[in-house]
């Protein structure tokens, strides 16, 4: 494995969505998550983690060192499993060969950061509650996201729709047509923070220089191979790098993100795309030790 990353980050992500549904509350409906104060719209970390790993996977194909852990139709024990294989051991012998090895802990876990990319990146939880449950302990991820939040409220639509395809034989004898509803958002640019921590990098993970290169990558990729009608035209329009000289960091993350202003320019008080905003970073506010880098596809 390759040797892991010397520099803490923070980043700043700028992307916007037109005439869709960025991420459906299941608990509204699958309306547009939005803030109930403020009427800001609201994509979670979770949602975004969701199409890093998509893309990492789409580009890699499972390649050695970069399979994704949490993925569609995969069940975690599986993966679980493979780590007890390469230490010796299965969920029934383990506890026997714990007590030989007290180091088998570590060895299964540096497995499991070895080979699954969104486990070096991002941690997880790698104990299921289940009868004779694989336990390959817990991980805390380097890279850490916050919710990703609209620069100005948003008024999701509801629009009503028909289709033809009808759904049982019965009503089939007595309509052409059923009414549907599919909720958007016009447009709404946001903004999302996030973190990448040098030192659980190095004491945890391992993740690597090239690790943060296929990060910024899929970043700036994450919506090009998930394009869908109900998201409609989503796109990253810019990524913001913050890089400190040293593992711990050479001035604190608020401080950072506060030299990033974005607002709507004068004399717009509808924004319907992108160029309605003024995206702009005070450098001379960044403390010393730190160095700012502005990525765009």
């Amino acid at each position: 494995m390759s040797e892991s990353i010397k520099n803490r980050y923070e980043f700043v992500i700028l992307f916007d969505v037109e005439n869709g549904n960025p991420n459906g509350d299941p608990d509204a409906g699958n309306l547009p998550r939005i803030d109930p104060e403020s009427g800001h719209g609201l994509v979670t970390d979770v949602c975004l983690k969701r199409k890093i790993r998509n893309y990492v996977e789409t580009a890699k194909e499972d390649q050695s060192g970069y399979r994704i852990y949490i993925k569609d139709g995969v069940p975690l024990n599986r993966s679980d499993a493979e780590a007890y294989v390469h230490v010796g051991t299965d969920e029934k012998s383990v506890k026997e060969a714990k007590s030989k090895d007290p180091d088998i802990d570590r060895r299964i876990r540096d497995f499991m950061c070895a080979n699954f990319y969104d486990i070096r990146t991002f941690g997880a939880v790698m104990t299921t509650f289940v009868k004779a449950a694989l336990n390959c302990g817990q991980v805390r991820g380097p890279v850490q996201l916050g919710f990703a939040r609209s620069i100005d409220p948003i008024i999701p639509q509801e629009i009503t729709i028909t289709r033809v395809a009808i759904t049982t034989e019965k009503d089939a004898k007595e309509k052409g047509t059923e009414m549907g509803r599919k909720y958007i958002v016009p447009y709404a640019l946001y903004r999302v923070e996030g973190y990448i921590s040098a030192n659980l990098a190095r004491k945890v993970t391992g993740f690597s220089e090239e690790d943060i290169n296929l990060l910024w990558e899929a970043i700036l990729n994450m919506f090009e191979h998930d394009h869908s009608a109900a998201r409609g035209k989503m796109a990253v329009r810019k990524l913001i790098v913050f890089k400190h000289e040293s593992e711990l960091g050479n001035a604190p993350a608020h401080k950072l993100f506060d030299t990033i202003t974005v607002k709507r320019k004068d004399g717009v008080e509808i924004p319907r795309n992108y160029n309605d905003y003024d995206v702009s970073i005070a450098k001379e506010s960044i403390p010393a030790g730190v160095t700012c880098q502005q990525m765009t596809q």
